[in-house]
């Protein structure tokens, strides 16, 4: 897991270190968003194709929010990375930004199925009400009783689809929260593509996701993705 932590670190350092070349107003305004795949792509190299929902396209989903501006921090876990662990080094991360005086509502963490629960975790470890946090097609009935420790904190965006095994509303997780939570908000796709929906970077959870992670804590989803 050293190594894992090593390569994090290279990523953000060399972002700090092209920041530094910036005005620091320029520098402190900048989007930072730290993007967490899916299981999929944890097990399979990039090209496998899942039988059911084809190619996840990690890269496009980040070529995506790059396009928006966004600073993207994102690597391919390792097999069988273990949650917790993982979540501690991506609070180190983020740390490391604060302490440069980034502005915490400038950073975003992004997770879908197992990076969601990543995210999850991360927003419960950092504590800080008032970074935002998107939580795409992570979530069961079941979580509140078998993941206690987990507890929201910051601006919350939870997206599921209705036809996903893991579509179900975070309410209660909201509502058990013992951390401050300054917004929440969720969305209920019907793409019908079941958990396939967050293999690809579909205009249904990543433009929600990108007006989350610029502040936009108010705005209206398609009527479209509710039909």
């Amino acid at each position: 897991m050293k190594k894992l932590n090593y390569i994090l670190l290279f990523i953000l350092s060399f972002y700090l270190v092209i920041s530094c070349n910036k005005p620091k107003k320029e520098t402190e305004e900048r989007n930072y968003i730290f993007f967490l795949h899916n299981k999929f792509v944890e097990e399979n190299d990039l090209e496998t194709e899942h039988p059911e929902y084809g190619k996840a396209e990690y890269k496009e989903i980040i070529k995506s929010f790059q396009k928006d501006g966004f600073i993207v921090l994102s690597e391919k876990r390792k097999t069988n990375t273990d949650v917790e662990e993982y979540a501690r080094k991506i609070v180190s991360q983020i740390d490391s930004l604060l302490k440069k005086g980034i502005k915490p509502n400038h950073i975003s963490v992004i997770g879908t199925s197992k990076g969601g629960y990543i995210a999850q975790y991360v927003s419960t470890y950092i504590a800080n009400p008032d970074i935002n946090f998107v939580f795409v097609g992570c979530y069961q009935e079941t979580d509140v009783k078998n993941y206690p420790e987990i507890n929201f904190c910051g601006n919350i965006l939870t997206i599921y689809e209705k036809s996903d095994a893991f579509g179900v509303s975070a309410i209660d997780r909201m509502k058990t929260s013992k951390l401050k939570i300054n917004t929440f908000k969720e969305i209920e796709l019907n793409t019908n593509l079941k958990h396939g929906f967050l293999f690809k970077p579909l205009k249904e959870w990543i433009e929600p996701s990108k007006m989350w992670a610029k502040r936009n804590y108010t705005f209206e989803p398609d009527k479209k993705t509710n039909d």
